[in-house]
Order: structure tokens, then sequence, then C-alpha cells
């Protein structure tokens, strides 16, 4: 056994993907399956921060999900580059929409996942990622949204509306010492969405730096979205 680490990955079958939007782009990604051949028990697709802060598929936290969840949980991890963004993949097609014509590069994640048969999809977005989940992602297949530091600054009111109106999970992960919500203002914004849970997690940052508070956002997806392999362990025989 050895200590899960920052630099820790777990085996898992990574695949290369191309996501194909209907306004003619080609979006560069990585699927990640549990490893051995073990069936996922649900998805991850995830949206990144921001491109033009340096916002992108590799974005700490979602790599590190895509290196723990296939092996620890049997989460599949979708990770991709939203239009103009580059990362050690690749860069996708086309140009930074401002959350506008992003749009389109969730469908074509969705259709993917559609088309593949993976199970249970939930949009996991990480700031900018979140407002993506929020205005784009309440398509009949996603089972859920999991927001990761939600700035609300393109999200309006109308589209937490419809998030309430509608039902499905919204799982609010904010830090203690966000930039741009924090825990208070936060719990006041969502109560348009009755059913949203808003989770302050003491002495985080916008950016999540440090281990501690990685485990904490990878317990709190799992807890939701695999919630037999939660707690995740902080050991593994592959570590």
């Amino acid at each position: 056994m050895g200590d899960i680490r920052a630099s820790t990955v777990l085996p898992a079958r990574r695949e290369e993907i191309i996501l194909h939007t209907t306004d003619g782009l080609e979006l560069v990604g990585e699927l990640a399956l549990p490893p051995d051949g073990r069936p996922p028990a649900a998805t991850l697709v995830c949206l990144h921060p921001l491109p033009t802060a340096e916002g992108m598929m590799d974005s700490h936290v979602l790599r590190k999900a895509s290196y723990r969840l296939p092996a620890l949980a049997d989460v599949a991890v979708l990770r991709f580059n939203t239009r103009g963004t580059s990362s050690a993949r690749g860069t996708s097609q086309g140009e930074f929409g401002g959350g506008e014509t992003e749009r389109y590069d969730v469908a074509a994640a969705l259709e993917y996942v559609e088309y593949h048969d993976l199970p249970r999809p939930w949009l996991l977005g990480w700031s900018f990622g979140t407002e993506l989940a929020l205005k784009w992602g309440r398509d009949p297949l996603v089972a859920g949204l999991l927001l990761l530091s939600p700035p609300l600054h393109r999200a309006s009111d109308a589209d937490l509306d419809a998030w309430g109106a509608d039902g499905r999970p919204v799982v609010a992960l904010v830090p203690e010492h966000d930039d741009y919500l924090r825990p208070a203002e936060a719990r006041a914004r969502f109560k348009r969405i009755p059913q949203a849970e808003v989770v302050a997690v003491d002495g985080a940052k916008h950016l999540w730096v440090g281990e501690p508070y990685v485990r904490i956002v990878l317990n709190e997806i799992v807890r939701r979205v695999a919630p037999a392999a939660h707690p995740l362990p902080t050991e593994s025989p592959d570590a």
C-alpha cells in the first residue's frame, strides 16, 4: 500500500477522444474508464475553468479526478477542452465564446456520453464551467450538477429558477475564502433552487490548492455520484 499523493496516477483505461459540435468544430478530450473492464457506476463530464485565465481540461482538480476516481470509485471521467482552449492533449478548434457558443460544446460532450452508453452523467463544473453547467446543462440525460467555486456571473436568476423548477440535484462546493462568491452569499443566491445543497469548505480558496482540499472535493463528488465508494481511501496498492 502507498499513500495517495497529489501526483498519484492510478490505473484506468484512458482513451483520447474527439467531440464534434453541431456548429462544425472538433474538441479534444480524454475519457478515463475503470480499470480491468469494470463497468462505470456513473460518469463525470468535466467543464473546466475560464480558458482566458489558463483554465483547461488539465486544471488540477479535474485532472486528479481522472487520475483517481476510475480506480477508487468506478467512476468514468470525461474531460475536454472547450472551443479555442489548449492543454497537453492539444487545442480544440474555434474561439472562446464567452460562455455562449460553448453551449454547443456541452451538447457535444453529452452526445458522446449518450452514444457510448456511459451511465448516469453528472456535470462537474469548476468556476466558468459552473456557468456552462447552469446555463446549458438541462439536458434530460444529466443526472445532476456538481459546482466547484460557482461565481454566478454569467448564470442568471432565470437559469437558477429553471433548475429549481427542474428538481434535479444541484450541489455547490463553495470555498470559505473564494474570490467571487463566498458561502453566505452563495446560500442566499442558491435559494432560487430549493433542492440545491451549498457545501461550505473551511479554509479553501477558489482554486482549491492543497491536497487536503482536493480530497474534500473528490469525496463530496463521490458521496453523490457513487456513494458505495465513499469515503475514498487515502492509500492504494497502486499508489
